[in-house]
Formats: structure tokens, C-alpha cells, sequence
């Protein structure tokens, strides 16, 4: 049977090599692709989005007065290699009263969200206490992605050493780009160029 871990990974590598798929496809530019995926785990199971507003209130019912783990995986594709990290940490919530949790679904904020609610939004109110991070239980631990892009920018940078400064572009097929002066790693290490699939 799959773990939660090995749940969320799976379902992030699977966007990460979507969207390579996708920029072959439509012919753009090869650069890095991020994926990240969350999940909510509670006595094993894994709890994803709500199907519609009766499973919200009972998801948020079963996380009631409880602690419970959000595993979120982000992963950063190239088109050649993929290199993936885990983040998980631990959300306790407050006992919550059936008026309060119908008030939060009717709101829609919970209806596209793994374990039916947002840090960020109006659940904050609901929390108790969190042990690990805050980004990770968003939905993209910032800690873990930019670990990802410093080794991906270590590694480039590796390859730029073994080429003059005034090398033509050296592109390999489905690869990132190696431009001359290096360009298209210093973008790729300021985090802005990714594409990224949530």
C-alpha cells in the first residue's frame, strides 16, 4: 500500500514531467519546470480536495480538535533529470463547533483545497499549532524549493565551466538552456523563470 510520502512525490513528479510534456509539445522555450503537490494526512489516510461541500464539512469535522500532517513534495525537472524534496509538517487544530465549519465551506475557501482549508485564508482561525513550515502547509515550502534551484544552479554552473565565455548557445535536446555568459542560470538561481504547476 502507498504511503502519504510516497503519495504526494508520486503525483508531484507526475506534473513535473506533465508539464516538460506540455513545453515540448507547444514548442517553448526548455526551461526548468517546479511542481509541488499537497497532501493532508490524518490515521494513515491521505486526504485530498473535497468532492463538494457535504465532504468538506466532514473532513474538517474528522481534523476537529485533532493533529494532523501536511506532506507537500515540490519537484524541478529540466527534461532530462528530476530532483524532488519532501516537506512535511504537523497542524493541530482547536475543537471546532458544526456552526463555524458550515460557515468556513459556505465561504468556498475550503472546496479546492487538500484537507479543506488555507492557512493563509480564514482557517488560520482554527489553528492551534503548527510545527514545521508555514510555506509547506501553503502548498510550497520555500525552504525545499530553494534548495532545489541552488543545486540545479551548481550543477549548470559546472557545465559552464567546461566552455569558454564565447562558446555558441549549447542546448541539448529537451535540456535547459547554457547561454553565452551564463544568462540562463543566473535567472534560473533568482527563481523567477521556472514554470510552475501547482
Amino acid at each position: 500500500q502507498e504511503s502519504p510520502e510516497e503519495y504526494v512525490v508520486r503525483v508531484t513528479l507526475a506534473k513535473a514531467q506533465a508539464g516538460v510534456r506540455r513545453i515540448r509539445e507547444r514548442h517553448l522555450i526548455s526551461y526548468p519546470v517546479l511542481a509541488a503537490d499537497t497532501t493532508v494526512e490524518i490515521d494513515g489516510k491521505v486526504i485530498g480536495k473535497p468532492e463538494h461541500e457535504a465532504d468538506a464539512v466532514a473532513i474538517l469535522q474528522r481534523l476537529s480538535g485533532r493533529t494532523h500532517r501536511v506532506l507537500t513534495a515540490v519537484a524541478l525537472s529540466d527534461g532530462i533529470r528530476v530532483e524532488h524534496l519532501t516537506n512535511v509538517s504537523e497542524v493541530r487544530f482547536r475543537p471546532l463547533e458544526n456552526a463555524e465549519i458550515r460557515r468556513y465551506v459556505a465561504s468556498g475557501e475550503p472546496l479546492d483545497k487538500a484537507g479543506a482549508y488555507a492557512i493563509q485564508g480564514r482557517a488560520a482561525a482554527f489553528i492551534e499549532h503548527i510545527s514545521g513550515s508555514y510555506s509547506g502547509i501553503m502548498g510550497l515550502p520555500l525552504f525545499e524549493t530553494a534548495a532545489l534551484l541552488r543545486q540545479a544552479r551548481e550543477r549548470f554552473q559546472r557545465i559552464r565551466a567546461r566552455f569558454p565565455a564565447d562558446a555558441p548557445v549549447f542546448q541539448p535536446a529537451g535540456a535547459l538552456h547554457v547561454r553565452r555568459h551564463g544568462r540562463a542560470l543566473d535567472v534560473l538561481a533568482s527563481g523567477n523563470s521556472p514554470h510552475l504547476l501547482e
